[in-house]
């Protein structure tokens, strides 16, 4: 009972030290610092070496944390191996892994063999062991991040379906490699011969890792089947993780206690067939990819707080320079496989040197795979997991701006546009219904500068014969776009179909940067292409009813946003002048009828004060009349800055 009150105090404080990191995490991305680091960072911070809140003996009580963890990377990796979508650059992928596999590991070992040298108190036989890990270690890759930044730049084509597919199959080759190695290493610290004897035992733990996972594979589906809530879902999963691990103990117990002989069942594997199972061969796909998105941030903050926290900082201090070593030497391994790679796929020789900046972060397998050296190899583990550990945070630090810049160069992102703010509110209305007009003239009314296009010449001529400036087109080419003044527009609203109000919002979000695109919807199922552009989509089918909503529940302020209180407005107005950042918003000399609203910042809302800080981007949402609002556009603009968005 005690040790139970122990444990549930130790998890309680534990908890509250994984949400300060959480936070730690969050603020290193405003540097464009991964969030990974931060929690490293804290981790450290909080361990036994620095301020010593966890001790070497309640980190060892947290172990289980750390296997369920493990568990769940392995669930991670197995599901980015969706088979479907590798399939049609197949021939590509493999080629550039094995190239990038066999160049990378072949330099990684030996210049780890030669390195960890330096460190004292190695033998040969430790050297060897560390020599060929380190080499395994180096070939992984980190699929989230490849995903996040491919997703941020809306990049697409051949290239970026090899870089992402090389990525994702290069973890599950990685952790297959590693079952070899982890053996191999094993034999050697103990003393062991390489005889057919351990080749045969190595054939038989391989087989009986698959069929384990093949066996977990199934069990999670029946689990994934029922109608459990979805909590009570991620919890089973947990668990079903963390019962790898003990299966994998129990095995070694066992076989070392009646058979004389230590079978080894890599956890990680059985892991991994379980998810590549269940993802390409059943119909739980989406919902188990589901739980693993709602589960990640909590287990990867867990995971790599615990990690931070178990890193002999010492060790550390000294073996850098071992890290950085190895860092140079990796990058070399992968130019010359991706060079290799290309060669052998046939694929463009530019991509050779693109490839090679696509394939340098790390990040949660290669740290799993790390951790499980540091616990199975106390004669290295502190040395070697410093070591790992500084290089994978190096990678990632320096990965993620590497592929953007190769997915810019070789023409397949598409990220957003640049803008400034140019003292006049522009807003291009594409359309030619009624609608079309009266929304024109109600901007009109407020102040906004409005053009008007439609593809229809006679519909064009009827508007402009209204009073209304309108441009009628064939197609939405640069000239087109020039007449429309689309690089001062601060709004862009889209009235026709669905596919041609695509088009529109992907031109502007593309080449303007716009980020104000209002579409009214036809289809749902366009929603949520709409939505990965920032479109703010209105459904006429549901629009009336939530309005209705809106005056029932807050009458005054649904009349205030719609226009309906005489002589007040409410805008969004972008802070761009840097004499403002920093400043308090009871600091602000604005107009005196004019109230801020709310603050909108990196995409979350914030409720404001007066000693409220005000930073640059900072989107204000400010309440008060059309003159004074114009003050407060001026008063936050930027002196000769360009249109913002």
């Amino acid at each position: 009972m005690d040790y139970i009150n122990e444990l549930l105090i130790l998890l309680g404080s534990f908890f509250i030290l994984a949400l300060a990191a959480n936070s730690v995490g969050r603020y290193a991305t405003r540097y464009n610092l991964p969030l990974i680091s931060g929690f490293l960072i804290t981790g450290i911070i909080i361990g036994p070496y620095v301020l010593g809140m966890i001790s070497k003996e309640e980190l060892e009580k947290l172990r289980f944390l750390d296997e369920m963890a493990l568990a769940f990377i392995a669930f991670a990796a197995g599901s980015e191996l969706y088979l479907e979508e590798v399939r049609p650059r197949l021939r590509s992928i493999a080629w550039m892994t094995v190239s990038l596999a066999a160049a990378i590991s072949l330099l990684g070992g030996w210049a780890a063999y030669y390195l960890f040298g330096f460190i004292p108190g190695l033998s040969e036989a430790e050297r060897l062991a560390v020599a060929v890990l380190t080499a395994v270690v180096l070939v992984a890759r980190s699929p989230s991040s490849a995903i996040a930044v491919i997703n941020e730049l809306r990049a697409k084509g051949p290239f970026t379906q090899m870089a992402l597919g090389v990525t994702v199959v290069a973890d599950v080759v990685v952790i297959v490699l590693f079952t070899v190695a982890f053996e191999l290493a094993l034999t050697w610290v103990h003393g062991h011969p390489i005889n057919p004897a351990f080749v045969l035992l190595l054939l038989v733990e391989l087989a009986t890792a698959v069929g384990l996972g093949v066996g977990l594979a199934w069990l999670l589906g029946r689990m994934l089947a029922t109608r459990l809530h979805r909590w009570v879902k991620a919890a089973l999963l947990l668990l079903g993780g963390y019962s790898i691990f003990l299966a994998s103990h129990w095995v070694d117990h066992l076989s070392s206690r009646y058979l004389g002989v230590a079978v080894s069942i890599e956890p990680l594997l059985i892991g991994m067939v379980a998810s590549f199972v269940l993802v390409n061969y059943s119909d739980y796909r989406d919902e188990f990819s589901k739980l693993l998105a709602d589960l990640g941030p909590a287990v990867y903050i867990a995971f790599f707080t615990i990690t931070g926290a178990s890193l002999a900082l010492d060790v550390f201090l000294r073996a850098w320079p071992v890290a950085l070593a190895l860092f140079f030497v990796r990058f070399a391994g992968i130019f010359s496989g991706s060079l290799l790679g290309v060669f052998l796929a046939r694929e463009p020789l530019r991509y050779a040197f693109f490839s090679s900046l696509s394939f340098v972060t790390q990040a949660g397998v290669a740290l799993g795979l790390t951790k499980e050296v540091s616990d199975q190899f106390p004669s290295f583990g502190e040395p070697f997991a410093a070591v790992i550990i500084g290089l994978i945070v190096l990678n990632q630090v320096v990965g993620p701006p590497l592929f953007k810049w190769a997915l810019l160069r070789v023409g397949e992102a598409h990220p957003r546009g640049a803008g400034g703010f140019d003292g006049v509110r522009d807003v291009v209305i594409f359309g030619d219904d009624t609608q079309t007009a009266t929304l024109a003239r109600h901007l009109q009314k407020d102040g906004w500068r409005v053009r008007l296009a439609t593809p229809d010449p006679e519909r064009a001529a009827e508007l402009a014969a209204g009073g209304l400036p309108v441009v009628a087109y064939e197609k939405l080419d640069a000239e087109t776009l020039t007449r429309l003044g689309a690089e001062r527009a601060d709004a862009v609203v889209c009235l026709l179909d669905d596919e041609a109000n695509h088009r529109i919002c992907s031109r502007f979000y593309e080449d303007y940067g716009t980020g104000n695109l209002v579409v009214r919807l036809a289809d749902r199922a366009w929603r949520e292409r709409f939505e990965q552009l920032g479109a703010r989509v209105v459904d006429p089918s549901v629009a009336p009813v939530q309005l209705l909503e809106q005056f029932v529940r807050a009458p005054q302020a649904a009349s205030l946003l719609l226009g309906y209180e005489e002589g007040q407005q409410v805008i969004d107005v972008e802070l761009r002048d840097p004499a403002l950042h920093g400043a308090l918003l009871r600091e602000l000399r604005l107009p005196p009828d004019t109230l801020v609203l709310a603050i909108h910042r990196e995409g979350q809302a914030i409720v404001t004060h007066g000693y409220t800080q005000l930073r640059l981007g900072d989107k204000v949402t400010v309440m008060g009349s059309p003159e004074s609002l114009r003050a407060v556009e001026l008063k936050f603009a930027a002196a000769g800055a360009g249109r913002s968005a």
